[in-house]
Formats: C-alpha cells, sequence, structure tokens
C-alpha cells in the first residue's frame, strides 16, 4: 500500500522586500518538521525545485503592484485549495500602499531618471482586492511562531489560533510601563494587533502598528485622545501615525483621511 502523498505547500512573492519568506526560513529546526509533514512545491526563497500544481496551501506575500501581478495573483488563486497572505503588503498594500495617498507618477519622476520606462497600476492593493483569502496573518514582518501555527492549522483543518487582541495586552503580560501614558510618547499598541511581543514599548519607544489594526479597533477614540491633553498630537502627525506599514487597511486608511488638516 502507498503511503499517502503529502500535501503541497506553495510560496509565493509579489511586490515586498521578501521579509516574510524570511521569518519562515528563520524557524529553522521547526522548519524540518514543517518539510517532514508537507512537500514544499513551489518556495524560489529556499529551492529552485518547483512541482506542479494543484497546491493544498499557497503562502502569499507582497501586493498586486502591476498588471501582470494582477493577472498572476488569478493563476495562484485557481491551482490554490486554500491560499493564506502572510505580511502587511499582502494584507494592506504594505508601505508601498503610501502611493495610494498621491499620484503615483509624481513618485516616478523624483526617483527614476526614465520614469517613461516604469509600467505599474496607480496604487498598491492587498491581495483579498483581488481575490478570494483564506486567511490573513499581519505583521512586517510576520511572528514565525504564527506562521507555524497557521500552517498546522491549516493542514490539520482548523481555525488558525492566532492573538485578536491589542499590543497593550502583551505589555501588560511582560510588566510593562504604559510609554504613552507614563511618557506621554504616541503608541499604536491600543489599535494594533498583538504578535511582536511588545518590541517597540520593550526599548519605551511607541509601537509603529506593523501587525495592523486589531479586531474592531476604535481608531477614532484613540485619536480623539492622542490629539487631546496631555499629548496634543496635531492632526497632521495623527494622520502619518496611521499611514505607514498598514496604509491601506481599511481602518487606518479610513482614520488617516478623517485626521489630514
Amino acid at each position: 500500500m502507498k503511503p499517502a502523498a503529502k500535501p503541497k505547500l506553495a510560496v509565493w512573492k509579489f511586490a515586498s522586500c521578501d521579509g516574510c519568506q524570511l521569518s519562515l526560513l528563520d524557524c529553522e529546526d521547526e522548519l524540518l518538521a514543517v518539510a517532514d509533514a508537507v512537500q514544499i512545491a513551489h518556495f524560489t526563497e529556499a529551492t529552485r525545485s518547483v512541482v506542479a500544481g494543484p497546491y493544498d496551501l499557497s503562502l502569499v506575500e507582497g501586493s498586486i503592484t502591476t498588471a501582470a501581478d494582477a493577472e498572476r495573483i488569478q493563476e495562484v488563486r485557481r491551482i490554490s485549495r486554500r491560499v493564506v497572505t502572510i505580511g502587511a503588503c499582502a494584507t494592506a498594500g504594505g508601505i508601498q500602499a503610501l502611493r495610494n495617498f498621491r499620484d503615483v507618477r509624481e513618485f516616478t519622476e523624483h526617483v527614476y531618471a526614465h520614469p517613461e520606462f516604469i509600467d505599474t497600476l496607480e496604487k498598491s492593493t492587498p491581495i483579498s482586492a483581488h481575490i478570494r483569502v483564506d486567511f490573513e496573518l499581519h505583521g512586517c514582518p510576520v511572528n514565525k511562531h504564527q506562521l507555524l501555527e497557521v500552517i498546522s492549522a491549516f493542514l490539520a483543518r482548523r481555525k488558525p489560533n492566532t492573538p485578536p487582541h491589542p499590543v497593550c495586552m502583551e505589555c501588560k503580560r511582560r510588566g510593562l510601563v504604559c510609554v504613552m501614558v507614563a511618557h506621554g510618547t504616541p503608541c499604536m499598541g491600543p489599535v494594533t494587533h498583538a504578535g511582536c511581543g511588545a518590541l517597540c514599548p520593550a526599548y519605551q519607544r511607541g509601537c509603529y502598528g506593523c501587525f495592523g489594526p486589531k479586531e474592531t479597533p476604535n481608531t477614532r477614540a484613540f485619536s480623539d485622545y492622542c490629539g487631546g491633553a496631555p499629548l496634543g498630537i496635531d492632526p497632521g502627525t495623527l494622520a502619518r501615525l496611521f499611514s505607514t506599514f498598514n496604509a491601506a487597511a481599511e481602518p487606518f486608511q479610513k482614520e488617516s483621511n478623517a485626521r489630514k488638516p
């Protein structure tokens, strides 16, 4: 009797820095267990060997910024039973989504000697704007332990167990003093998804919102607090706080637009 075939895992790259793919490679010993449980069929960051689809699980890093990628992601969806987007670029357009607030031609004219050669879309959009996505894993980059949990969950056909609470919970668990209350430092922790282990607050720095909006974030109340005493943050700065790694995430983009002077 032949042994059951291993599920096929594929990892795809679109417009991104490769950091989330490297998070998977950084798993080291845990990656050996993943490789033993699945067939890594398509992962150009790790190997040139490619096994044809269909694939049981596809991990997608990066946003859609070109017409060619908009077509390619449709093909990825067609040959994948499950699609999970990983990282801020794939889930919210990434740092490159800052182009969405301006005319993209202005950026290309300042950066490239021959901007007429640049073929790009007006906006950088998350994968979910183009295809149906089965799960979104936030982070810039993603938390490798959460990534392993998501892979394990989909292989076991169960819901991934990733924390829905904000970064503030991680601060409390680490016994950290709130930088916003104690020092008046702007911090996105109250509206940001947990997953980083409160890295920045641990060094007396405010959260930058790398993991995107938490579930049902009250961005308006957060902005009202930051704009009042004692912080007194001006509307322009508030708008910029929401326009970083996850600029195209709906709750952050909406609040950024609302706070622009």
